[in-house]
């Protein structure tokens, strides 16, 4: 469904009955990546809510630049679209920005979170810390923070880069399609450049502060993940103020939920039945 929000539409998601699983994607995906987990959840007795992210697949690109697409805005929006659903708490679950997202969701608003998933990128602290082998894998975190030369790098040559860094991507040809329209490379990094400047990720800079208590919290690695260290999910525990659990999923890349779905979906469902 499209649902209009404050100032954005978002391309959403629902479906089943039950308590709600709001279910957040990353970069460069849309809604569609969570279609194997899906069905799955609503099997087992819950609601999911599954939308595109503001700047992405077939969800509203706002004008305004980086600011626009900084993750306070998404985290704002999640919350409308909560509000639109008449849901006042839910099972969040993030996979790459998307769990940076919910953990921001769960800082500022910890009474609506029933439990917190997130897939392949963990608490912030956890992957400052997580050493020079980390940084090294998020070297095109720097690039993508220059305007028109992360545009023309990555769309040289018909893209030829932004295959090369998508290349395990299952569904790699269906998401490069919206980044090649107009705008639509510029608006899915602006979440970079609005949510992780140099400065984040290097610099000194004051302690995050944990994710809350009660919140219950699973982070879920994945062993072919390349671009980020086990270290900076399974250490992730220590920036937990209430219960943690750490699994890995072996034989996946980063996107360990089309890699690997019958594992994710069991770890989400038992995960979620705990804490129900």
């Amino acid at each position: 469904m499209r649902m209009e929000l404050s100032d954005v539409t978002l391309d959403v998601e629902v479906s089943g009955e039950g308590p709600a699983v709001l279910l957040v994607h990353g970069f460069p995906d849309s809604h569609d990546l969570w279609r194997h987990q899906v069905p799955a959840l609503n099997a087992a007795g819950y609601r999911t809510i599954a939308p595109t992210l503001r700047g992405f697949g077939g969800s509203d690109r706002p004008e305004g630049g980086p600011e626009a697409y900084h993750p306070a805005k998404h985290v704002g929006d999640l919350v409308q679209v909560l509000d639109r659903l008449e849901i006042e708490q839910a099972h969040l679950v993030g996979h790459d920005w998307g769990s940076g997202i919910v953990q921001g969701f769960a800082h500022a608003l910890p009474d609506r979170v029933r439990s917190l998933s997130i897939l392949s990128v963990g608490h912030i602290g956890a992957v400052r810390d997580a050493g020079w082998e980390q940084k090294q894998r998020s070297w095109y975190m720097l690039l993508f923070q220059l305007p028109e030369v992360a545009e023309n790098w990555l769309s040289h040559d018909d893209h030829a880069n932004l295959h090369e860094m998508l290349a395990e991507h299952p569904d790699r040809e269906a998401v490069l399609k919206p980044l090649k329209e107009p705008g639509g490379l510029t608006a899915a990094l602006n979440i970079y450049r609005a949510g992780l400047p140099a400065e984040v990720q290097f610099a000194p800079v004051l302690p995050v502060p944990p994710l809350p208590a009660p919140v219950p919290v699973l982070g879920v690695w994945s062993t072919g993940d390349r671009f980020l260290t086990e270290q900076s999910m399974a250490d992730t525990g220590k920036h937990v103020a209430g219960s943690w659990r750490y699994e890995r999923v072996e034989d996946a890349g980063h996107w360990l939920q089309l890699d690997q779905p019958e594992k994710v979906n069991g770890l989400l469902l038992d995960f979620l039945a705990a804490n129900r």
